[in-house]
């Protein structure tokens, strides 16, 4: 509670020593750009930016709606006018108010677009327009008889800011429900587990699925090896006995080759016993 009181007068005070600074004349101005570019001045610099504290704070109030706190708007305001003032030319013919207010915004508006929501929005310039633009353009729709939502709305302000109709069907759904923490109960009475109990799967790890199919690999490699040592009966034998999905019967192999279905039986066994010492060699070299 002392921290939120101490926050509150340090507020206070800053709105108090940007009421009380005193404008500047823009021959003063150019007069205090120059001593900060030519001199690095800090005395200068810090009167520049003193001057236009007011200019903040009253960005600062037009972004209040987002739900951030109006001091923590001010800091950030603040930092784009430093840099604003750092940067300010006074050759050019342009009041420094005019020049700052970019800077103060877009400080503004980063500080917004990384705390607003725990989920990460687009960053790129035509993300930050619409993420700060689609209430606007709503509104004028609304105003002007247009579509108040659907894919109508949608493809007028995706024409109107230059970005999909899906990025802005995306943001519109981020900007009209609010973050839900994994940790929330399920139910009122916190008696059914939380949402992140949802998230469970059954399914195998990433690191399992992968170990499995290096796993499957190697066997697989294996076995052609192995099945080299076959001869070309006993490989026809194998193949159709276990190496596919619904293996012939020894009669049915027996029929196919001419000979009886006890004499396929005895191939089959001997190939097996070479397949298992072939195996067995693989591994043992392996090993070594």
């Amino acid at each position: 509670m002392g921290m939120d009181r101490a926050g509150l007068a340090g507020e206070q005070m800053m709105l108090r020593a940007a009421s009380r600074a005193p404008y500047l004349e823009k021959s003063e101005e150019i007069a205090l750009a120059v001593r900060w570019k030519e001199q690095h001045d800090e005395a200068a610099l810090d009167r520049i930016a003193t001057a236009h504290m007011r200019l903040v704070i009253a960005m600062a109030v037009k972004f209040r709606r987002y739900g951030l706190p109006l001091g923590d708007l001010i800091q950030e305001g603040h930092v784009g006018l430093l840099e604003a003032a750092a940067r300010f030319d006074p050759e050019r013919d342009v009041r420094f108010s005019t020049y700052a207010t970019w800077w103060i915004r877009a400080s503004m508006q980063d500080y917004i677009l990384r705390n607003w929501s725990i989920v990460r929005g687009g960053t790129s310039s035509a993300q930050k327009s619409l993420f700060f633009n689609l209430r606007r353009m709503r509104a004028r729709l609304a105003q002007g008889g247009g579509p108040l939502g659907g894919a109508a709305a949608y493809h007028e302000i995706s024409l109107a800011l230059g970005v999909s109709e899906a990025d802005v069907a995306m943001m519109d759904m981020r900007l009209s429900v609010p973050d839900t923490s994994l940790n929330a109960p399920l139910n009122e009475d916190g008696d059914t587990g939380e949402r992140m109990d949802l998230l469970v799967s059954e399914d195998p790890l990433p690191d399992e699925l992968v170990g499995e199919a290096i796993d499957v690999e190697r066997r697989t490699h294996w076995l052609r090896d192995a099945l080299g040592v076959l001869n070309a009966r006993e490989l026809q034998i194998i193949e159709e006995r276990r190496l596919t999905e619904e293996g012939a019967t020894l009669e049915e192999l027996g029929t196919s080759l001419g000979i009886s279905k006890e004499r396929v039986r005895q191939i089959e066994t001997r190939a097996m016993e070479k397949l298992r010492s072939a195996l067995v060699k693989q591994n043992a070299f392996l090993a070594a």
